[in-house]
């Protein structure tokens, strides 16, 4: 829950950046100067850029989220196993035999979205976000028969 909060709290502040840069940007096109007109239509780029990665970002959390519900209904979702150290944090030998348990699974059912989605766990807990990213789109992809 307080991923949540935290993760709405910024994209309001990013939606109010968004549109004080717009706003700039506009203003800057209104001027009429060459100058100006490209330096408005620069600074109308990053919101642009900005709104499409926070759309694509919320799409995918959205959509790991229904994932997660559907997974945890069927009682599929991955016991904590791992082993922490005394401040909290996963040990490494710990999410490394998991992940070598998890990535065994996906190998035997490669076409299965809940194997991609523990996986993804796996990677996630090993420290490999960007290849826990790609494994949940697939899992996705898998859900959504694409």
């Amino acid at each position: 829950m307080r991923a949540k909060i935290t993760y709405f709290v910024l994209v309001a502040v990013l939606v109010v950046y968004f549109v004080l840069a717009g706003s700039r940007g506009y203003f800057l096109i209104r001027e009429g100067t060459a100058l100006t007109v490209t330096f408005g239509i620069a600074v109308l780029i990053l919101p642009a850029i900005g709104i499409w990665f926070l759309w694509h970002t919320t799409q995918f959390a959205r959509k790991a989220d229904l994932l997660s519900a559907k997974l945890e209904a069927e009682g599929g979702l991955p016991v904590d196993e791992l082993v922490r150290t005394p401040g909290g944090r996963i040990d490494r030998d710990s999410a490394d035999e998991v992940f070598a348990r998890r990535r065994a699974e996906t190998e035997d059912t490669p076409d299965d979205w809940r194997s991609w989605f523990r996986l993804a766990i796996a990677y996630y807990d090993a420290r490999d976000t960007p290849r826990a990213r790609k494994a949940m789109q697939h899992a996705i992809a898998l859900h959504d028969g694409k």
